[in-house]
């Protein structure tokens, strides 16, 4: 389910600018258990994940905090990276960013501090995780960009990004490695990736 937060009557017919609608995400009483992001023009709120979700995260955190570059920390949770030459703001799943960034009072990280982010696809925000945020991660010349899709149970990672979008991609389904390049170069084990059995 995606929410989009109602913006208040405006007297002109020009749409907020992208620091008005950080303003607004700024001001915006989240509800719980959703988290907020501006895409496309607008602030989108989404559910927050499942539970197995965290094993999934706490797996590729595990395995790639051996291999991240120097002065960068890997870490998950409610962080809001600002892309301002795309308009849009997000909450990745799992970022890895160099420490610097994260050295401010401002609750605005800057996007292009990261080398590499890891969305876990719901049926909330897929549609924008394969779509919108590639080429906003691309664009920005984020280094790396890996897909979980939740829903059908493969990784993708993306690199070499460009202007016009990642140049190289490679898929795997969940339980086979799959190899995260330049500046990791490591192997990414899929196992323990896949739903579990219902409740």
């Amino acid at each position: 389910m995606t929410l989009m937060a109602e913006r208040p009557t405006m007297s002109s017919t020009e749409p907020p600018s992208f620091e008005d609608l950080l303003n607004d995400l700024d001001r915006l009483d989240v509800l719980d258990g959703y988290k907020a992001e501006i895409i496309r023009g607008n602030i989108v709120m989404s559910p927050w994940s499942q539970g197995y979700y965290l094993d999934v995260m706490d797996l590729v955190c595990d395995q790639l905090r051996p291999h991240l570059p120097e002065g960068h920390r890997i870490t998950y949770g409610p962080f809001l990276y600002v892309f301002p030459g795309a308009e849009r703001a997000y909450g990745p799943d799992i970022q890895v960013v160099d420490r610097q960034a994260s050295r401010t009072t401002s609750n605005r990280l800057d996007g292009e501090a990261l080398s590499f982010v890891a969305e876990l696809t719901s049926s909330a925000t897929r549609d924008d995780d394969l779509t919108d945020k590639v080429e906003t991660y691309a664009k920005a010349g984020v280094p790396v960009y890996l897909i979980l899709d939740m829903q059908e149970e493969k990784a993708t990672v993306l690199w070499e990004p460009s202007a016009e979008g990642y140049q190289a991609r490679c898929s795997k389904p969940f339980g086979e490695k799959l190899d995260i390049p330049a500046p990791f170069n490591c192997a990414l084990d899929t196992t323990g990736f896949h739903r579990p059995a219902q409740d």
